[in-house]
């Protein structure tokens, strides 16, 4: 992956950053990535959470407790580095390495793939994560990102 990869990565953080996270719309969000799993018949499971707390998770037909191993491995990434699980992935295979030979980290809790996205809200920074797993890591990536766009775009929308 080449810097101007990992350069679009991180603008695509940056430009997904919410301006609130609440409970009701964590659910939005999750019950959007189902919706979309579902339209392509995505064998995911999906995880959302604020802090330590999971506040929605879904497994579709096809995922397995392999998928929520990912979630946890994934998710623990960007809970340590504050970034997308891709995007962390993305900065080492640029420099040339993987993050599982240079990172120090053990790859049995630690697994910097694509599918765990940082929930940022502005003024608050990072607050919690979304994972998908069950697809290719960057499908996966981008399912998220797409259900991310989404909601973002309905905030414009909202009355209040």
């Amino acid at each position: 992956m080449s810097s101007s990869e990992v350069g679009e990565l991180e603008a695509q953080e940056a430009r997904l950053t919410l301006p609130r996270f609440t409970y009701e719309d964590a659910w939005t969000l999750g019950t959007l990535l189902v919706s979309l799993a579902r339209e392509r018949q995505a064998p995911v499971a999906i995880d959302v959470r604020r802090g330590a707390q999971q506040l929605f998770h879904c497994a579709l037909p096809g995922s397995s407790a392999d998928n929520d191993a990912w979630i946890d491995r994934k998710r623990r990434v960007v809970e340590r580095y504050g970034e997308s699980s891709f995007l962390v992935g993305a900065r080492f295979r640029a420099k040339g390495t993987t993050f599982e030979a240079s990172s120090r980290l053990d790859p049995d809790r630690y697994a910097a793939h694509g599918g765990s996205f940082p929930i940022g809200v502005e003024g608050a920074g990072v607050i919690g994560s979304v994972t998908v797993s069950g697809l290719p890591q960057a499908e996966d990536h981008a399912l998220v990102v797409e259900a991310l766009e989404r909601l973002l775009s309905s905030y414009g929308s909202d009355a209040g």
